[in-house]
């Protein structure tokens, strides 16, 4: 697979760098709140990539975090009375809960940041001692980026506000800050009163670890100090990433990250996602809206990773239209293929170009487009060609990600009164938007044996699986 690289500015070809395995991290979430479709679109093609290498046969590691201490989940945590722990744990299972209806696979490991403490604390001493950091008037730790010449190399920032920044000798203090806040970043903070209880012990005095440093800690704890690459949404690679080169080669050498692969924002409805406009969808608002989790992975993989993506309820009907489009034609393909044949699944046969298209700097619109077309070709075939087309055909919805709807025959199927008369009723709370009446009879439908689906114009009543 050949992938664009933000660092060198071109698609360079994966590799492992020791010949074995794919070695990667991403940045994970911080656990204050349920995480949007924004975030879900990162986390979605972090999943296809790291799926196109294993379909392709190359072995990897998957590394990514979970942010449990920072400002957010202090401030939220103490505002609702709760203990870090407790409330980051309940977040962190919804995030799982949404990453598994997404189809997400699990990384190989997912440190959480509290945990990682004591490696945080040694990674700072390091810095002091080599002259990179140094404690401020009220106990917290900066690093000096005037010490590391490669800074601003990920991010271009120029010779001008590079020098901007270190001859002004400010210092930001908060985790997350603007371009134009260019500084000596935190990198121990140091205990204030409306912490609480979330502080650790340190040379330092009291206090707790800045955001930057924690992944810095986590990627040597399981990765060391080269590894093969990068990732996380466009909007970290500055300052965080930019931060983490800083404070990771600084402290311990090593040439960090090989690669860096970063995933362009979304916007809703040709806007900016805001809960003020009330376009910041999580995976419970779309279902409410009758949309489920595979239509949503659906859309985020429709765009390419590196132009934003326009995300609207128009395209989740697409979606909707396109997997039943895609699972009708797999089933028509499978009834070609002699009971009994053993699928073949060296080969991509008709969907060679979808493939192809998904090596080509992760290429998910040409591969989707690549689907259709070997789909339309290979429902032609019959026997041994039509097992080995649908062994591709498999290959490539796996390294998708995409799990196709069943496909019932609508026409077959008696709906008796009853039935079609609660789902009406709960039709027309869904268009009153009484979404807790709706949900409520669509209960009622399942404890009858009856599934909905929801559309643009109307519903398809299903009878539910097992009954």
């Amino acid at each position: 697979m050949r992938l664009f690289d933000t660092l060198s500015r071109e698609a360079r070809l994966l590799a492992p760098l020791d010949g074995r395995t794919f070695r990667f991290y991403c940045c994970g979430p911080t656990v204050y709140g349920p995480a949007h479709i924004g975030n879900f679109r990162t986390f979605v093609m972090q999943d296809v990539m790291r799926r196109a290498l294993e379909t392709g046969g190359m072995p990897t590691l998957h590394v990514r975090n979970i942010t449990d201490v920072d400002d957010k989940t202090i401030r939220d945590s103490q505002a609702g009375g709760e203990k870090l722990e407790d409330f980051t744990k309940r977040w962190t299972e919804r995030f799982h809960a949404d990453c598994e209806k997404l189809n997400l696979l699990p990384p190989h490991i997912e440190p959480g940041a509290v945990e990682h403490i004591p490696q945080q604390i040694a990674m700072i001493e390091a810095l002091v001692e080599k002259g990179h950091a140094y404690q401020s008037e009220d106990g917290s730790v900066y690093f000096r980026i005037a010490s590391f010449p490669g800074y601003g190399k990920l991010s271009r920032l120029d010779a001008r506000e590079l020098e901007l920044g270190k001859t002004q000798n400010t210092r930001a203090s908060s985790d997350e800050y603007e371009k134009d806040g260019l500084a000596d970043f935190v990198l121990w903070k140091a205990r204030r009163p409306e912490d609480g209880e979330n502080f650790w012990p340190s040379p330092w005095g009291e206090g707790r670890p800045g955001w930057h440093l924690e992944c810095s800690a986590m990627i040597r704890e399981y990765l060391g100090d080269s590894f093969d690459l990068h990732s996380g949404g466009v909007d970290l690679v500055f300052p965080h990433h930019e931060n983490e080169i800083a404070q990771s080669r600084c402290a311990c050498g090593g040439d960090f990250s090989a690669h860096w692969f970063h995933v362009t924002h979304l916007v809703v409805d040709g806007r900016k996602m805001a809960k003020s406009l009330g376009n910041l969808y999580t995976l419970d608002d779309l279902a409410e809206r009758g949309f489920s989790a595979m239509e949503t992975r659906y859309v985020l993989i429709g765009a390419h990773y590196r132009k934003p993506l326009n995300f609207t309820i128009a395209s989740l009907e697409a979606a909707q239209e396109a997997l039943a489009k895609l699972a009708k034609g797999v089933r028509q393909l499978a009834a070609k293929v002699p009971e009994g044949t053993m699928l073949k699944s060296a080969e991509f046969g008709p969907f060679q170009t979808a493939w192809d298209a998904l090596n080509d700097d992760l290429n998910t619109p040409g591969a989707l487009g690549g689907l259709f077309t070997g789909l339309r070709d290979a429902v032609k075939l019959e026997g041994e060609a039509a097992a080995e087309a649908l062994a591709g055909c498999n290959r490539m919805l796996k390294a998708l990600g995409l799990v196709l709807p069943e496909v019932i025959d609508h026409a077959e199927t008696e709906v008796p009164e009853e039935i079609r008369e609660l789902a009406e009723r709960r039709w027309a709370a869904r268009q009153a938007k009484d979404w807790g009446t709706s949900d409520a009879m669509r209960d009622e439908l399942a404890s009858l044996g009856w599934a909905v689906k929801d559309g643009k114009d109307g519903y398809v009543l299903t009878p539910a699986s097992g009954s």
